[in-house]
């Protein structure tokens, strides 16, 4: 699951004792596992290998160039959404061959700068998006190939904000207009539209809806294929689901086994783009008790860290397992569970500074008790975590560490005020 494991009852991230790295660099702040990383990766890696299959990293799950680097380094293509992921990419030596650039809305200055890196496909979301693409190409004189996706119209079982695999989403294009545009651009001198993109959305629990994606999505491109047309790569997308609660999502080699058997034989290159099912695992946020405090029948956690940091709980009410960084072994989690109630736990609200009602991460949840100044430790964080963090209520964002076994380096260092103020000034 990853490298964050209670020793004597303290919590350590590979073989660094948390609480050292609170004492050097403060709170709150992201911690990140190396080891989860590149083990997470590998298993991918692994599960896919009887197909010829490209793993594109999802930057905007969690974006450090210090993180992009060593995951470039392991053989990670990357997904990018938007030219600050490409040139983040890039920045962390990325090769441009195995970057996919998805999104509904890319700029010309954007789609110019990926044409420049000479990346290895555009994910079309609409007609119009590869009309500017092919000329764009033609204006600038160059060669690209693009990924069209398609929607399935499959059921996915998630929240609604990240749901985009059906019809009536921002996102991609039914099958008969896929059709319809390979008849019509596939042939195009400039932007080879030669593979087909699908994401179902963020968050899947189960493989069901990906093997039935790839059931859908097959007779589509043998019906391309059989209008003459060239379909080299089939793009599954992201959203493989992350453990947030001990063992409660397929692994990768589960996904894998659902998946491969149906694209065995088919001719086609596979891009995967995990991030979440990457990262999550890889990461947490640890903050500081700064009160607690009483109102009514509810009792208050107050930390340093708020909505600002972490947003996930309060924009899609997500879970995040949540305990102290040092407990008595009686109160040592056996697994990590919206449930888990230990005898001698006190139900709380654990919220954060922010001045708004939704400032909270958990909700009437047992935790062991807590007091002034203890640390505790948001699990689960590190996808979604940092990339979403704001300056609201001007706050600086926190600062992000990286932990190599028995070592740790902060790889972005906290923001002061005067970061904050340095672009008005």
């Amino acid at each position: 699951m990853d490298y964050f494991n209670y020793k004597n009852g303290k919590l350590f991230v590979e073989e660094t004792n948390i609480e050292e790295i609170a004492e050097a660099v403060g709170t709150p702040a992201y911690i990140y596992s190396k080891a989860t990383f590149v083990d997470h990766l590998q298993k991918i890696q692994k599960a896919y290998n009887e197909l010829e299959t490209l793993i594109c990293y999802s930057v905007k799950a969690c974006g450090n160039i210090n993180i992009l680097k060593f995951m470039a380094e392991m053989g990670s293509g990357f997904d990018v959404v938007s030219g600050g992921e490409l040139f983040r990419a890039l920045q962390a030596g990325g090769q441009p061959s195995k970057i996919v650039f998805a999104g509904v809305g890319k700029t010309d200055a954007e789609i110019t700068e990926a044409l420049d890196a000479g990346i290895g496909y555009f994910n079309i979301e609409s007609q119009a998006e590869l009309e500017n693409l092919i000329l764009l190409s033609q204006h600038q004189g160059k060669k690209t190939k693009a990924a069209l996706r398609i929607n399935p119209d499959v059921d996915y079982k998630t929240h609604a904000y990240i749901r985009t695999g059906q019809k009536e989403t921002k996102f991609g294009v039914d099958i008969e207009h896929a059709v319809n545009i390979f008849e019509k651009y596939s042939d195009n001198e400039n932007v080879n539209l030669c593979a087909v993109h699908v994401h179902l959305g963020s968050g899947g629990k189960t493989i069901d809806p990906y093997v039935d994606a790839v059931k859908k999505i097959l007779p589509v491109i043998e019906r391309i294929r059989g209008n003459g047309h060239t379909v080299e790569t089939l793009d599954l997308g992201g959203g493989y689901g992350a453990d947030y609660e001990s063992d409660s999502v397929p692994s990768a080699s589960e996904y894998a086994a659902g998946i491969v058997p149906l694209l065995k034989d088919k001719n086609l290159k596979l891009i995967l783009e995990p991030g979440k099912s990457i990262c999550a695992n890889a990461g947490v946020l640890l903050a500081r008790t700064v009160y607690t405090k009483h109102g009514g029948s509810k009792k208050f956690v107050i930390v340093d860290a708020g909505m600002n940091d972490l947003i996930r709980p309060s924009l899609y009410k997500a879970f995040h397992f949540i305990w102290p960084a040092k407990v008595d072994e009686q109160f040592v989690p056996p697994k990590r569970d919206k449930d888990l109630q230990i005898d001698g736990s006190e139900v709380v609200d654990v919220v954060g500074p922010i001045c708004e009602g939704s400032d909270f991460f958990a909700k009437d949840r047992a935790l062991p008790p807590v007091k002034r100044g203890d640390l505790i430790c948001v699990f689960t964080a590190g996808a979604y975590g940092f990339t979403m963090s704001s300056n609201y209520n001007a706050r600086g964002r926190a600062a992000e560490v990286l932990v190599d076994g028995d070592k740790f380096s902060v790889i972005r260092k906290r923001e002061t005020y005067e970061d904050q103020v340095a672009l008005e000034k």
